[in-house]
Order: structure tokens, then sequence, then C-alpha cells
């Protein structure tokens, strides 16, 4: 392409600083392919007959293939000035939402013969594409179908097409909710633990998708330290939000116990949730495993409540692994239900630790709670541990939500 048709299709700086940040504000470029656009993609093959369909964002420099079905594999990576898709972004700054759509019926009679995609033996002929929008409204990538010979497109299959490409502009906007999900989850979590002198506390949080089921927390209250990690049946954003439930009635619940100038009853704290929560358990079909402690810092001495999670342990300085069991239920699975509070002493280099069951998935699929205890066992520094967790993701896929809490009394 020559230097006139690049400047052509170029945006204004100013428009191009907002149409970036729309598509980091997606999370989507150099991400890994998904079924929710290998669906769309598929389809299109299949009801227009095209050897080829994509799913393409553009940045700065370079388009990039998210997703694609057909029987070639396209380029994954080209240059923004070897693509046509380049002038569907650029197009879409000036024509109204019915004229979105850009449909050549033979590139090579086209600007874009010269093209490397189109120029090459057996290259692209007909094409056509249409913009996705990110954040902002700003046109960040296209939905395409491609032939390698010339044909026609009748108007039922250009109805068909733009149906299919407001089908992937939903789950790319669905994508923008999860994100901001996920920043909002995170936002949550507890800031690094401080002010506990002669304790340390690492975490591992890693959601199989966006948002997760799980969640973990810890906050002071007077004597020590109170923490919890949960795991809501079910992934994704349903759970996220039972997780928040969760999570806030649970705060307060616990809180309102300290503030009364009680004993810690943790007991009284977990019953007081799952009599709030019983509607909304019921309404949603879901329940939620739980692991809650207090931490009394001067001695060491944990007071727990196990709450049908079954995934945590105590670490001995010496190398002894005590299984922290109960055989009490998830909250949600039986009104009135009651859970014992337990307890164990930590001493000087000892260290707890509490795990999703997102662990069992990761070590192997046929893994129970022992294997995962043996895992605990072999990693007695926290650091350690959270390294060889995040080296476990690297070379198999999380399909479920992991958290690890690992709390340690120095010395």
């Amino acid at each position: 392409m020559s230097e006139q048709d690049i400047d052509r299709y170029a945006l204004a700086p100013e428009v191009e600083a907002e149409r970036l940040r729309s598509l980091a504000q997606l999370h989507v470029f150099r991400s890994p392919p998904e079924d929710r656009y290998a669906h769309i993609t598929h389809m299109a093959c299949t009801v227009l007959g095209v050897p080829l369909s994509a799913i393409l964002f553009i940045d700065e420099d370079s388009q990039w293939c998210k997703q694609f079905s057909g029987d070639i594999e396209p380029d994954f990576d080209v240059p923004r000035s070897d693509s046509a898709c380049r002038a569907t972004i650029a197009r879409a700054y000036h024509v109204g939402p019915d004229d979105l759509a850009v449909i050549h019926e033979n590139l090579a009679e086209t600007e874009f013969a010269q093209l490397p995609a189109v120029a090459a033996e057996g290259g692209v002929r007909f094409y056509a594409s249409h913009p996705l929008f990110g954040p902002g409204g700003h046109p960040v990538g296209t939905f395409c179908v491609y032939d390698f010979t010339p044909r026609q497109i009748s108007a039922k299959d250009k109805k068909i097409f733009a149906e299919l490409a407001a089908w992937a502009q939903r789950e790319l906007a669905n994508s923008n909710d999860l994100q901001r999900a996920a920043d909002v989850q995170r936002q949550l979590l507890p800031a690094p633990l401080g002010g506990l002198p002669g304790y340390s506390l690492t975490t591992v949080f890693t959601p199989a998708f966006s948002v997760a089921g799980d969640f973990y927390d810890h906050y002071p209250v007077p004597g020590g330290l109170n923490v919890t990690v949960a795991d809501v049946m079910g992934k994704g954003l349903g759970s996220a939000i039972v997780a928040a439930t969760v999570r806030s009635a649970l705060r307060a619940s616990s809180q309102g116990f300290d503030r009364d100038g009680h004993h810690l009853d943790l007991s009284a704290a977990i019953e007081s949730v799952d009599e709030m929560l019983v509607d909304d358990f019921s309404r949603t079909d879901t329940f939620v495993t739980l692991f809650h402690l207090y931490l009394e810092s001067d001695t060491g001495l944990v007071s727990y409540i196990d709450a049908g999670h079954g995934i945590a342990a105590l670490l001995r300085r010496s190398g002894e692994i005590e299984g922290l069991r109960s055989d009490d239920l998830p909250l949600g699975t039986s009104f009135g239900s009651t859970w014992q509070t337990r307890a164990v002493a930590m001493h000087p280099g000892d260290m707890l630790v509490i795990a999703s069951d997102g662990l069992l998935d990761l070590l192997d699929d046929h893994a129970v709670v022992d294997d995962a205890l043996q895992f605990l066992a072999g990693h007695t520094d926290p650091a350690q541990l959270c390294s060889a967790v995040a080296k476990l993701t690297e070379t198999r896929l999380a399909t479920d939500d992991i958290t690890i809490v690992a709390l340690r009394r120095e010395g």
C-alpha cells in the first residue's frame, strides 16, 4: 500500500490515543482464544459458506487475530499497514450505524490489491468486515469473513453477517462488563497484612475466569486477626456476586460481636451469616464452603471453623503436618445448621495454610485432599509456596478458581 493510502486511514493523534485506551480497557489484545467467540466464527463459516472467519483487534502497529474458524489458519499478527481492516476502523468514525459493514466482492480489484494477503497466490478475494467497538464507542477491532475466490453476497447473507457481527459486539461488551467486575473484585481484596508483629501473611488468588467465586479476607480485630477463605459453588460472575455478599455479611457479623465486647464467638458469627443469607442461598441455588479463623496474636492460639471447606493444615516447624479437618456443612445447605469452633496453637516457625479446592484440579485430575496437604507440606516457605503454585498454572490450565492463604508465625 502506498504512503498516500496509509495516510488516508491514519487517525488524528488524539482520536487514536482514545481508541487505544478503549482497546486496553478490554484486556483482549493478545489474549487466548475463547469458546464464546469461536461459536460466532464457526457459525459464520457454516451459515455463510465461507472458508475463513475471524475476530481481529488492531493496536497502534499491528492487527492481531483473537479467534478464527475455517480451513486455513490466518496470520495471527500482521502489520497494521498490511490490513484492510485498518480502513474499516477509520471509516467507522464517519458513517452511520447502518453503513458500518465493508464488503468487497473481489479485493484484487480494489485499492487493497497489493496487500500481501491479497497479492499472494491464492490470496483473499471476497472480504466482508464489520467494526467492533470498545468503551467510549471507539472501533477497536473487526469481525470478518473471507473467501479465496470472488463472490457476490445476497441481501439475506448481508443480514446474517450483520447479526453475527452484533453477536460478536455483545460478547465484547460482556468482556468490558466482566473486566470492570474483575477490577472491583481486586479492589475489594484486603491490603497486605501490616501492624501485626511476629506474623506474616502471603496469598495466591487466581480466578479461572475474569472474576472468581472464591474470596479471601483478613482484618484486625481486638487482640489479633480474623482470616477467611471461602468458595462459592460455581464460577464466574454469579458466584462472584454471592461471594461479595458473604464477605460483607461475615465482616459485619464478626465485627459486630467484637464491638459488643464479647469474646470472639466464631460459631455465632457463622450461624448469623447463614441465617441472614438463607433466602439468598435458596433463590440462587448455591452454597458456600468456608474456613474462618481468629488468631490471638499474643499466644498464637487459632480458633477456627471449617464449614465444608476441607483443605487447611498447620505445617509445624518440625515438618509435621496437622490437617485441620471438620465434618461441618457448608453455608446454605441446611437451615438451622450449627458449626463447631475448634482450636490449635501456632508456635514460632509454624505456618497455617488454607486453600480452595481449585488447587486439587491444578495438581491432578484425580487429586484428593491428602494430595493437596502433601503439596503444601513440601513448601514451608510462603514465597516458595506461591512460586510453586504460579509454576503449576503455567503448565496446567486452571479450570477452577485458586485461592491460597499462608499465615506464618515468625521465629
